[in-house]
């Protein structure tokens, strides 16, 4: 990437999109963890890894139940939409080795959440689309943290994967000192120019979360980082990394713009038969914002833990 490239490319971006949150925020390297508040006693822990373009509101409605602790993941070079709590560094913070804004650099944020926050031993781990990679990653580089862990991987980016036609023929003529300017593009044209073809049928949830898109990461470098990365990490993964899955779920929509349903498809299917795939009807990438019906219920979470 040339110099002038990336300097056009480092402009901050100021952050668009927050919610009211209680509970604790931690930095850790270029990203962060939240702990919410749950009235309570804790009984189920889910870590949500939001996925790209999108924060960690992508989980909260999802997981509403007093019950629930929920861990919040916030990718590195992400804005984090919390209102009203000051982020701390956590004594358990370790140094992560990886160029930040990749698939690697964001599973060590998630190893050290999962290592250091859930209070329970019911643990969930559920990303949605490049989250669904950020996990498959961190089980590659610790399995023996996920032998009790249920993860549930929504719309995911998956290892041999691929993006859908249309969003490769979008890209494929963006050189990087474009990417600015196709953005503000994007940001000034209303999203009803493109929302239904890539967003699927529109409900107030989708509407206010999917509406600041290209305002989540800090800065335009981000936006290219984790998109080359992401075709990166799903050409040179193997599907070998289920084996160290113990109990999990694939959620795959009807319809999907975003990433190639029947790659996806066909990656899961490399998987062990301890994990299910669930082919659903969501009309979008969006399964949770579609409607939370999708999202497996706790029993699965009590049974994996007896497992």
């Amino acid at each position: 990437m040339k110099a002038s490239d990336v300097r056009k490319l480092i402009k901050p971006i100021e952050s668009a999109y927050s919610e009211m949150f209680s509970g604790r925020v931690y930095r850790v390297g270029k990203g962060a963890v939240s702990v919410r508040n749950h009235s309570g006693k804790a009984e189920q822990t889910v870590i949500g890894v939001h996925g790209f373009l999108e924060n960690h509101c992508y989980f909260t409605q999802a997981y509403e139940a007093p019950t629930t602790e929920l861990v919040l993941l916030t990718c590195s070079n992400y804005h984090i939409p919390v209102n009203g709590v000051t982020p701390e560094t956590p004594e358990w913070e370790v140094p992560i080795k990886f160029l930040e804004a990749t698939i690697e650099y964001d599973a060590c944020i998630l190893i050290q959440a999962l290592s250091n926050l859930p209070s329970t031993d019911n643990i969930r781990v559920h990303g949605h689309s490049r989250g669904g990679a950020v996990i498959l990653e961190a089980v590659r580089q610790r399995p023996e943290l996920f032998e009790q862990v249920e993860v549930v991987l929504e719309a995911p980016v998956l290892p041999q994967g691929k993006l859908h036609a249309l969003v490769t023929t979008l890209l494929e003529p963006v050189s990087h000192g474009m990417w600015p300017w196709l953005i503000r593009l994007i940001n000034t044209a209303p999203s009803t120019a493109y929302g239904q073809t890539f967003f699927g049928k529109m409900n107030p949830r989708k509407k206010v979360l999917l509406a600041k898109l290209f305002s989540a990461t800090k800065d335009h470098l981000t936006i290219v980082r984790n998109i080359e990365d992401i075709m990166e990490w799903m050409d040179r993964t193997d599907t070998g990394v289920y084996d160290h899955v113990r109990h999990g779920t694939f959620l795959i929509p009807q319809v999907d713009r975003i990433l190639d349903r029947s790659a996806m498809l066909n990656s899961a299917r490399q998987s062990p038969t301890t994990m299910r795939i669930i082919e659903t009807d969501a009309p979008s990438h969006f399964i949770t914002l579609d409607s939370d019906q999708w999202v497996p219920g706790f029993e699965t979470l009590s049974a994996a833990a007896q497992g």
